[in-house]
């Protein structure tokens, strides 16, 4: 374990670096690439191509998660506020819907989306409703403003989502994807 740890404390103050074998440029490679390197001379007989895949995946989510949060916040808006009002605005022709549904939808527990409505309400985005079918529910939608804030940033969050994406082809993108859905579908995470 200790060379582990030394391997990996040394890895910051090298300028170059041997990395895997890979046909990947010099300018293409990063500090996964580095990291895996370290773990070939240590471990060579560990496979540790579900390590990269993982440690991809995990900083992808970070760098967009927080790439969609700088772009939110000028807007006065949290990403999960947005992600709320994204599914009432989407859910249109359903609309409105259930604290349950959206819950479902945001990927969060049922406590949690009572929290985010709160919010959400105090800032007049959305209004809440007496299901006329179950007067002990509640119905979700958007009011005007709300409606009026999700058709203007959806456009800005598009295009910085583009941005995100500038080095990838249509057909990269759509690759990316479908394995994106494959893996979540595997490992039990299924759209609600």
């Amino acid at each position: 374990m200790d060379g582990l740890n030394d391997s990996i404390k040394t890895l910051g103050r090298r300028r170059v670096y041997k990395v895997r074998d890979c046909d990947r440029e010099p300018m293409d490679r990063d500090s996964i690439d580095m990291i895996l390197e370290q773990w070939k001379s240590i471990r060579p007989d560990l496979d540790a191509s579900s390590m990269e895949v993982i440690d991809r995946l995990s900083r992808a989510s970070r760098l967009s998660s927080l790439g969609v949060q700088k772009d939110l916040r000028p807007q006065g808006l949290e990403t999960w506020e947005f992600d709320v009002l994204l599914a009432l605005r989407g859910s249109v022709a359903k609309s409105p819907l259930s604290p349950g549904s959206l819950a479902s939808l945001c990927m969060v527990s049922p406590s949690a989306m009572t929290n985010r409505l709160n919010r959400l309400f105090v800032r007049g985005l959305i209004r809440r409703e007496t299901d006329p079918e179950n007067r002990r529910q509640q119905l979700i939608s958007l009011t005007q403003e709300g409606v009026a804030l999700v058709d203007v940033l959806v456009v800005h969050h598009e295009a910085n989502l583009q941005r995100m994406l500038h080095g990838l082809t249509v057909s990269e993108r759509l690759e990316l994807a479908s394995l994106l859905g494959k893996f979540l579908r595997n490992n039990g995470l299924q759209d609600p």
